[in-house]
């Protein structure tokens, strides 16, 4: 009975040995890659500072890597992504940011102003002033989102007044256009008048002018009943009737 009772507690101090042993592996891998995670993401800040923001970059997605959840690595490989220029990823990143119900308000408050700046940059105002108006009910004592938001919005008003502008152009080009067409066609118009008024005169000249040759013809009959009209004269002279008396 005893030999039993020893050989249980043997098996249980055996199985607490492996309990603690796997325990220890898991801390010391959890260590170890908590410090891993958190030396990636020093060293991307420091790469950050330096202007190396594409080295940061690396540097932010190898510790997400190692830790997707990590908070800091999220939000300041979307820091890494504006500086670069990429609006477009900056603003899919910090979209994921601030729809993380986890986040408290003042992160979430910076998750939305950076994401207003990255609509900004691509010139996507009404999204911006958005993400500005949803920063500020979290933080409303945050200036600098006010001031953007400001910002925004005047940027939408010269839009809009640019597009005013352009649309009377516009109109102003195809007045003009009208004006130009009926002017022209006005023009083809009187000059089509002109043509049909010469061609018509024309017409009359060539009904009323007479060729030499018929003019001669017409001389020449003229000088023909003129001539035969004397003949007649003459003959009836020579026959006339004397209305002497005889003695």
């Amino acid at each position: 009975m005893r030999k039993q009772i020893n050989n249980m507690h043997s098996k249980a101090h055996t199985w607490l040995k492996c309990i603690l042993a796997v325990i220890c592996v898991l801390f010391i891998h959890f260590s170890a890659s908590s410090q891993s995670e958190r030396k990636l993401v020093r060293d991307g800040n420091q790469m950050y500072k330096d202007k190396k923001f594409s080295d940061a970059e690396v540097n932010y997605k190898k510790s997400l890597d190692v830790n997707k959840e990590s908070k800091t690595a999220q939000f300041n490989l979307g820091d890494a992504y504006y500086k670069q220029g990429k609006f477009d990823e900056a603003t899919r990143q910090f979209e994921t940011i601030s729809s993380d119900s986890k986040l408290g308000k003042e992160e979430k408050a910076r998750a939305f102003h950076n994401l207003g700046n990255s609509y900004l940059q691509s010139k996507k105002y009404n999204e911006s002033i958005n993400a500005y108006k949803n920063a500020l009910k979290l933080n409303p004592k945050d200036n600098d989102t006010r001031y953007n938001l400001a910002y925004a919005q005047n940027m939408i008003q010269q839009q809009q007044q640019q597009q005013q502008q352009n649309q009377d152009k516009d109109k102003d080009k195809k007045d003009k256009n009208e004006e130009k067409k009926d002017q022209q066609q006005q023009q083809n118009k009187d000059q089509q008048q002109k043509e049909e008024q010469k061609k018509d005169e024309q017409k009359q000249a060539k009904r009323d002018k007479i060729s030499k040759e018929d003019a001669e013809k017409i001389l020449q009959a003229l000088n023909n009943d003129e001539k035969n009209t004397q003949k007649k004269l003459t003959k009836k002279d020579a026959t006339r009737i004397s209305i002497d008396k005889n003695w």
